[in-house]
Order: C-alpha cells, then sequence, then structure tokens
C-alpha cells in the first residue's frame, strides 16, 4: 500500500493480513455452497458471507452477491445490537430474518456467531442465504398480491440457533414446522452453520499466527487506507448535485406506477443519496427497507471506482443515504416487503441515470431493470411431500461507450447464475419446455443492449406460481441517443390463448398450462445508425437481430439471398436517418 502510515505495522505483512482475512470470507463461502442443499443456494450462488471485527465493523466480504453484502452491514450491528452483545458466548449462532429490525425480505436468513479468543470477543462472522420457502400464504413466500408481512412468511427475531456450538432443536423444530420445504431449508440452513464454523476456525488460526495486537492494528489501517483510497475515487466524479426520477410497473394490487426520487450529491469525499419524493409505503408486496436501499446506493458508487476498493467500513465511511421513513424505500412495519428487493433495483438504476447527467461516457444503459422473482410449489413426486422452487431470471444488459451489452445475464447487484435446466427438471415436478434469447429484444444503438432471455414452465401437477417482477411498462432506457430495449413479459399460455399479465401475480396453474416469463433487453448505447454494419451483419445470422430491424432501426440492408451487406442501399438509408434526426433535433430546440 502506497500509502501505508502505521509505522509498527509491516505493509507487507499488512497486505498478507488483508488477504488471509478476505481468503477467510471467500472460504465461507465455498463451505456453504458445498453444503448446500437447494439449487438456489448451491447453483445460483444466492447468498453472502462477510466477516465484523469485534466493533461490529466490515472488514471483509466474500465475492458473492451485491445486495446482501451491502445489506449485510446493516443489518448484523442491528441483530447484536437487538440481541445484547452482552449475552454472546462462545459457540453461539444468532439467527434472523426480520426486515423490519434492520434487514431485507424474509427469505434472505442471517446466521451471525460472535469469534472469542482466548475469551476475549474479537469478531463476529455472518452468512445470509435465501431460502427457498420461509411459510406465508404462497408457496415460495414471495405473495404477488401480499398488503403485510404477516402473509410472506415466518418472521425471526434474534434468536439463539446455536449454543455451545450445538443445534437448539427447539429453535430448528418451531422453524422447520411453518415451513413447506424443510427438507431443503434444514439442508441450507445446517450449510450457514458450517459456514460460520469455518470462518471461526480460519479468523482464530489468523490471530494465533500473527497475535491480537497485530490483527487489531491491521484491521484499522485496512479501513482507513479504504477510506482514503474511496476518496480519491470520489474525486474523480465531478462535484454537484445530479437528480433522476424512474418508475416501476405497478404495486401488485393496483395498477398505479410506483416514482423513484433520487438527488445525488457528490463533494469532497463523500457521496450523499437523498430519495426525498418517493412514494409512500403502500398495502403491496414491493416496499423496500432500508437495507436494501442502502445496500444498491452503495453499489452505484462502487461500481464507479477501481477493482482494487475494499468493500468494507472504510468504504461505507463514505456514503450518506437518505431514505424517509414511511416511504416506499424505507417502509416500516408492518409492511410487506418480500419484493422489496425490484423496489431496490430501481433506486440503484436511477441513481445510474442520475449519474448519466455527469459522466455517461462510464456508464452503462438500462439493464433487463428487475430481478424477477419467480417462485412456485405443490406437489412434488413423492405422494403427500411437497416441493417448492425459487429463481431469478437473467435478461439484457445495458451497452456502454465501446461495448455491446451481455445477452442474457443477472446484472449488477444481483451476480447470480441461471437455473440449469437439466438441474431443475432432475430434481423438481415441472420442465422448460423453452429457453432461449429474444430476437430483437436489444435496445438498438452505435453499441447495441443484450438480449433479454424466455423461459416457459409446464406443470407436471398442479401449482401456486408467483411472480414478483417488474419492466413491463417502462423499458429499459438507452443512453446518448441509444434506443431503450424491448419491455419485459408475462403472458399465460402463450402459443395458445394468450394471456398477458402485469409483473406481480400468483396463479394457481394446472398441468395444461404453460407460463412464459420474457425478460427485457438493455438499453442501447449512441445512435443506432453509427452501429457498424459487419456488426449487424453478425447479429442477423446468428438470429439476434432480424433483417426487418437491421434496415428499420440501424438502417443496414442485408440482401437476404446472399446474406451480405447491401452497402449503397445501407448509404442512402443512413444518410436519411442522420437528416431525420438532426432535424427532430432543431426542431427540439426551438423557443
Amino acid at each position: 500500500m502506497s500509502d501505508f502510515t502505521n509505522q509498527d505495522l509491516d505493509p507487507i505483512r499488512l497486505e498478507v493480513i488483508r488477504n488471509r482475512l478476505n481468503a477467510a470470507a471467500n472460504e465461507m463461502a465455498v463451505a456453504l455452497q458445498r453444503a448446500a442443499y437447494s439449487t438456489n443456494i448451491k447453483t445460483r450462488l444466492d447468498f453472502s458471507c462477510a466477516i465484523f471485527d469485534s466493533s461490529v465493523r466490515v472488514i471483509a466480504q466474500s465475492f458473492s452477491q451485491p445486495n446482501h453484502l451491502g445489506s449485510l452491514a446493516h443489518f448484523v450491528p442491528q441483530m447484536i445490537a437487538d440481541y445484547g452483545l452482552k449475552r454472546l458466548q462462545s459457540g453461539d449462532g444468532i439467527l434472523s430474518n426480520d426486515g423490519h429490525r434492520g434487514g431485507v425480505h424474509l427469505n434472505d436468513v442471517c446466521l451471525v456467531s460472535p469469534v472469542f479468543y482466548k475469551d476475549t470477543l474479537v469478531a463476529f462472522v455472518a452468512a445470509i442465504a435465501h431460502h427457498v420457502d420461509v411459510g406465508g400464504s404462497t408457496p415460495g413466500s414471495l405473495v404477488g398480491l401480499s398488503k403485510e408481512i404477516y402473509q410472506e412468511g415466518l418472521r425471526i427475531p434474534p434468536v439463539r440457533l446455536l449454543a455451545d456450538g450445538q443445534l437448539n432443536d427447539d429453535i430448528f423444530g418451531l422453524i422447520m414446522n411453518n415451513l413447506r420445504s424443510p427438507k431443503e431449508t434444514a439442508g441450507d440452513l445446517r450449510a450457514q452453520v458450517a459456514s460460520v464454523n469455518r470462518g471461526i476456525r480460519q479468523l482464530t488460526e489468523i490471530i494465533a499466527r500473527y497475535g491480537r495486537t497485530t490483527i487489531t492494528q491491521a484491521v484499522e489501517e485496512m479501513l482507513n487506507h479504504t477510506e482514503r483510497q474511496v476518496k480519491e475515487e470520489i474525486a474523480k466524479i465531478p462535484r454537484g448535485i445530479y437528480t433522476a426520477e424512474g418508475y416501476m410497473d405497478n404495486d401488485g394490487l393496483t395498477d398505479e406506477p410506483i416514482k423513484i426520487c433520487v438527488k445525488i450529491t457528490v463533494t469532497d469525499g463523500k457521496v450523499i443519496y437523498d430519495l426525498h419524493g418517493s412514494d409512500s409505503q403502500r398495502p403491496c408486496p414491493i416496499n423496500a427497507t432500508y437495507a436494501m436501499t442502502l445496500s444498491n446506493c452503495a453499489y452505484t458508487l462502487r461500481a464507479l471506482m477501481e477493482a482494487d476498493v475494499l468493500v468494507n467500513d472504510g468504504f461505507y465511511r463514505a456514503i450518506e443515504v437518505i431514505a424517509p421513513p414511511g416511504s416506499i424505500v424505507n417502509a416500516h412495519h408492518p409492511a410487506a416487503i418480500g419484493g422489496g428487493w425490484e423496489t431496490a433495483f430501481r433506486v440503484l438504476e436511477t441513481c445510474f441515470q442520475a449519474f448519466a447527467s455527469a459522466i455517461p461516457e462510464r456508464l452503462t444503459a438500462g439493464s433487463k431493470g428487475c430481478l424477477c422473482n419467480i417462485a412456485l410449489g405443490g406437489e412434488s413426486r413423492r405422494p403427500g411431500d411437497f416441493f417448492v422452487f425459487y429463481e431469478s431470471m437473467g435478461g439484457g444488459y445495458g451497452a456502454r461507450l465501446a461495448k455491446d451489452g451481455i445477452d442474457a445475464i443477472q446484472p449488477h447487484a444481483q451476480n447470480t447464475e441461471n437455473s440449469p435446466v437439466e438441474e431443475i427438471e432432475a430434481n423438481y415436478p415441472f420442465r422448460i419446455v423453452r429457453y432461449e434469447l429474444i430476437p430483437d429484444s436489444e435496445g438498438a444503438g452505435r453499441f447495441r443492449g443484450g438480449l433479454g432471455l424466455r423461459r416457459d414452465y409446464a406443470f407436471d401437477h398442479p401449482v401456486v406460481f408467483s411472480v414478483l417482477a417488474d419492466r413491463a411498462k417502462f423499458p429499459p432506457w438507452g443512453l446518448a441517443d441509444g434506443l431503450p430495449a424491448r419491455p419485459a413479459k408475462y403472458i399465460l399460455n402463450p402459443d395458445a390463448n394468450p394471456q398477458e399479465f402485469p409483473s406481480k401475480l400468483s396463479l394457481e396453474l394446472q398441468t395444461s398450462d404453460i407460463f412464459s416469463i420474457q425478460m427485457g433487453g438493455g438499453g442501447g448505447y449512441g445512435p443506432p445508425w453509427l452501429r457498424q454494419p459487419s456488426h449487424l451483419l453478425d447479429d442477423v445470422l446468428a438470429e439476434k437481430i432480424s433483417v426487418e430491424r437491421a434496415r428499420d432501426v440501424y438502417g443496414v440492408v442485408i440482401d437476404s439471398a446472399h446474406m451480405i451487406v447491401d452497402e449503397d442501399a445501407t448509404r442512402v438509408l443512413r444518410e436519411n436517418m442522420c437528416r431525420q434526426a438532426e432535424s427532430f433535433e432543431r426542431i427540439s430546440d426551438e423557443p
């Protein structure tokens, strides 16, 4: 570290300790993944792990979910405060999922264990994971029509699940008794136990190797170094106030859109996110908690920084998030919060829109714009038993200054995998009958957005099918004269008597039904008629863009008989497009 200031600690040793702590967090993540039962955790990687010092400041995180990691920094200190620091003993494990106590939605269950060294509390380790079911009125606990949190599942205040390293059978049994998939959840919860135990062992070894005093000094220097780095990175963003508004389709119970307002103030060494003006919380499933909002605001700043900047307490010192209590971005009890990540995601992209007014060359256009929570459940292949499945869907990533958007990806703070069809069909009683990129779903531009993803579900038994998603009304936005992408679609029986639904739903479906989830694409960057014709030809050959769209939107004429670009016709058409755009700009600029 070039700005190393602590003369009592060797800088090389400091770097070794920093990497040992990060490796310990990643080993926690590997332990959780390998021990998990559900597809959502072991394959989609919908979990995160972190290490905190004795003051409950985050000092190391696994390479996992940005959504979770930001929320852990807020939730874990609140869990310890609510439970009582003085009550903690070696071998304890405190469990909670209560979004109205500092957490996120109920499916994200957090386990925290204290780390003692020679009878002294020295650290905490935490593992959070999205469990496929936590009770509630529909399988998967993501109720498309919920009005209050009591409909969404079991709320667990900070309770002692582990005592002296052993599971509390009473608490464990109480939780399992409220779930539709106790076998999977029991396996996933034990995987979290394995994760925190791994973290405890790793931290104990690190402290024994270097000594508690040295580790304490190293942690303090790490956090201070990160704070200095963050201030240097903030200095690269022009000082000023940047604003934007974003809208969500509806709240799930009414057709009224939800407004998100963002005002970002960039000062010397600090960025303030002010969300005053955002709509009030509603009796609907997509209220966000403060932890959700904080996490997604923090992501937007981290995305503008160099890769070597760590996300620890030193990073969070440079951020202030003002989210009005009782608003859609900081809902209070008893608000339903199952789909709150959707609202937080809209906060994220609205923040990017605000930053784009200052630094468009450093940003992407809009992405598919939602997580798209999908939960379904019903009778399993074993008579008398039930299954629950959860996943979120990939879609298009926005284009940027010199690169196309990525197809079929979980963008930004999601960072999960798309569930493999083979694993789904081997373990659950439903089938994926279509799984493909959606042609012509990209936002057109000099650099095009990524393509949306389609997945059609067919069922071996009747199921309850829930979706908490968005972007069916307001498409992913383009940047620097790039065009918006195709919005998402949610269609029952798409090939026979299609019925299109809004983006929040809970339905009882039969074996004759097929439900199609069609995610939006990513927005384009730059005028479409500036895209290289050879790139358009490649897209057409790959069946990502049709010949008609290449001509009508991009101004590239392709000879279908020979599959080559007609250069003369393309030149004439593009000159026309350019003149029309210039005329429109002149008219728009007139007083």
